[in-house]
């Protein structure tokens, strides 16, 4: 990966877009070993992921070079930086957060986890046990802006790239959730947009589902609707009650929302509109 140069573009649709790049790619000497495109139709957007063997003598010239042969207001990234910020936010339930302390004290996460925010203490000791800074900023008797006000502060201090919410029971404000703009990840336990809010479990026990699922996606100001990021679901029949339901729910939201920081961590992830596009 030390010697691959990764680039991403998103752009409006034109003929010739793949060739175009290809020849600016290869004038830098530098080889493809990957390219995974998309064309949204209805939009005319062009979404593009490539990795290239080597790396460019200049990334400013080549990311030059491609803006000038691609239309007005094209992105265009190149080597993003590889191992992500992430700052985790908590309530009480530990089931995600041990996932992901877990897979990063064995570096399989491929991301640095900066502290863990919790609106409960519940969670310090085992955070701690992992060398990783816990801070307890508490909702209670404080106005929900001042509660943001001081959890923002506490984040902005390590600049992550994402802020997962692994269980994190607060509904976020609009204001709070402009400030860190397409960076909070959420993981809901259900497969959206089915039993949108306040417990899922319950509301599929009583509809007698026959799946259960979850979803991790951004957050948007809109309640549990932000663009999808990856869902998974279970099949289950009418001997699981409420309990036995949770139980196979947290195995879900611990597998897809690692998953879901997977993809981020490796810049597989585009965005348009309320929509991503994933390249697997």
């Amino acid at each position: 990966m030390h010697n691959q140069t990764l680039i991403l573009i998103q752009c409006q649709d034109a003929v010739g877009l793949v060739a175009v790049i290809a020849r600016v790619i290869a004038k830098h000497q530098l080889n493809i070993v990957t390219m995974r495109e998309y064309v949204d139709e209805e939009n005319r957007k062009f979404f593009l992921r490539v990795v290239c063997s080597g790396l460019p003598a200049e990334a400013s010239l080549l990311q030059q070079e491609l803006l000038t042969h691609l239309p007005p207001q094209a992105f265009v990234k190149i080597n993003p930086a590889r191992q992500k910020k992430l700052v985790v936010l908590v309530t009480k339930e530990h089931h995600c957060l041990a996932d992901i302390l877990v897979r990063h004290f064995f570096k399989t996460l491929n991301a640095d986890v900066m502290a863990v925010i919790g609106n409960y203490d519940c969670l310090k000791d085992f955070t701690e046990k992992f060398d990783i800074p816990y801070h307890h900023i508490s909702h209670e008797n404080k106005t929900r802006e001042a509660f943001e006000e001081e959890l923002a502060e506490q984040i902005s201090v390590y600049q992550p790239d994402y802020i997962v919410l692994a269980k994190f029971m607060r509904i976020l404000s609009p204001k709070f959730v402009a400030l860190f703009a397409n960076k909070l990840i959420n993981i809901h336990h259900s497969f959206l947009p089915a039993f949108i809010g306040a417990n899922p479990y319950r509301q599929a026990y009583k509809r007698g589902v026959k799946i259960i699922g979850a979803t991790a996606h951004y957050v948007t100001n809109d309640l549990d609707e932000g663009p999808i990021i990856v869902q998974r679901t279970k099949s289950i029949n009418h001997s699981y009650d409420v309990p036995n339901l949770v139980t196979a729910g947290k195995e879900i939201e611990k597998a897809v929302l690692s998953h879901a920081i997977q993809l981020l961590t490796e810049d597989r992830v585009m965005l348009q509109g309320n929509k991503t596009i994933v390249f697997e």
